[in-house]
């Protein structure tokens, strides 16, 4: 396997799912060649017996899988060579999001071409048209039976894994210290638990998660505070279907002018919806929308993506915080102002900034992290 580098950061420290708690590049390998199936696409190791799961292990034991750094100049591309003991050889290549196959070939003949032109996600769902206002306009006008089914799976599916997270012994149980050193308040139980889903999550748990952005890390910072704030307070089903709106879109549109993989940690983006989320359910409007997103990206901007494992759970904790704290600060009559550091006048020209700061000035961070973290392969 050739992946770039942000490819290998993400997937280096991460335990992978119904495989018995293997590690890495080389697990998911061995998973996907014992056990995949192609036909579900994002879900192709959602069911791996435990006989299969067996023989992934030994297979990993004998097998002679190679792992190499890709630099082609896209932030996400794969390409995976096989070669079978008779000799013949298949090479497929994906690049710029996970479905997209842009090459096949078998024993040297091209079965599929595709020709990839930077990073461009031809196919995919135009977010460019997205904004603060036309995302709180949506939001409060929107016919909720149109959004009701996927946002239902996401709160059964989301929170479930929260409460297994909450339940069991998972990476270093964030959620659990965030409940034990802080108390059982209603806010810091919403950050406990979208922190003790990701918890779950990093370790290797099995359920299923609704993602946001790509990420299952991000559908559950991004929904599961919302969830349980609503929860907490009895809110009526409507007004947490639009809360969840508002969130997922605030989370989505913070994250396309970043990318899909950047050094810029999305539990930010995730966290601070989720903030605005929780705002909406407080009564806040759009102004106090606007603002508790721009107060918690002051905050909490910094924050590096060195890949999916356990730390990722105490990042949630404090990006939730953050958005919480971006609404408490407003509704208070304190606010960061444009020209503070990063900060200018208006929602989308801050979010615009993040985009910047995430795609462009921390390039070269995310290069530092991924030869530190392809050092210790």
């Amino acid at each position: 396997m050739e992946a770039s580098g942000s490819i290998i950061k993400n997937v280096k420290s991460v335990i992978v799912p119904n495989t018995g708690h293997l590690k890495g590049i080389q697990a998911a390998m061995a998973a996907g060649i014992i056990a995949g199936d192609a036909s579900k696409e994002l879900e192709v190791i959602s069911q791996v017996s435990e006989e299969k799961q067996k023989e992934i292990g030994d297979y990993l034991k004998k097998a002679d899988i190679q792992v190499k750094f890709l630099d082609s100049g896209l932030t996400f591309d794969i390409m995976v060579t096989e070669t079978a003991e008779s000799g013949d050889k298949a090479v497929v290549r994906i690049a710029n999001y996970h479905t997209n196959i842009v090459h096949i070939e078998k024993n040297g003949q091209v079965l599929w071409e595709i020709p990839v032109e930077g990073e461009e996600e031809t196919g995919l769902t135009d977010r460019s048209l997205l904004d603060m206002h036309d995302i709180w306009d949506f939001a409060v006008t929107c016919d909720v039976e149109d959004v009701k089914e996927i946002l239902r799976q996401q709160i059964d599916c989301n929170m479930a894994i929260a409460e297994e997270g909450m339940r069991a012994d998972y990476g270093a149980n964030i959620g659990s210290v965030m409940l034990d050193a802080y108390g059982d308040s209603i806010e810091n139980r919403a950050i406990a638990k979208a922190a003790a889903g990701s918890d779950a999550r990093m370790y290797g748990c099995e359920m299923p998660v609704v993602i946001n952005s790509g990420s299952g890390n991000q559908g559950i910072t991004c929904s599961v505070p919302v969830i349980e704030y609503a929860r907490d307070t009895k809110t009526d089903e409507e007004s947490l279907l639009r809360a969840l709106v508002l969130s997922n879109l605030i989370a989505i549109h913070q994250k396309t002018g970043i990318g899909r993989l950047s050094a810029f940690c999305g539990a930010v983006c995730a966290g601070v919806a989720a903030g605005a989320g929780i705002a909406y359910l407080k009564g806040g409007g759009e102004k106090e929308i606007f603002h508790t997103v721009v107060n918690g990206l002051a905050i909490v901007s910094g924050i590096v993506c060195d890949g999916a494992k356990p730390s990722c759970a105490a990042k949630i904790a404090m990006s939730v915080r953050a958005g919480l704290l971006g609404y408490d600060m407003y509704i208070r009559g304190q606010q960061f102002y444009g020209g503070d550091g990063i900060v200018t006048k208006g929602a989308d020209e801050t979010i615009e900034n993040i985009g910047r700061l995430g795609r462009e000035g921390m390039r070269e961070t995310n290069e530092e992290i991924i030869k530190i973290m392809i050092g210790k392969m």
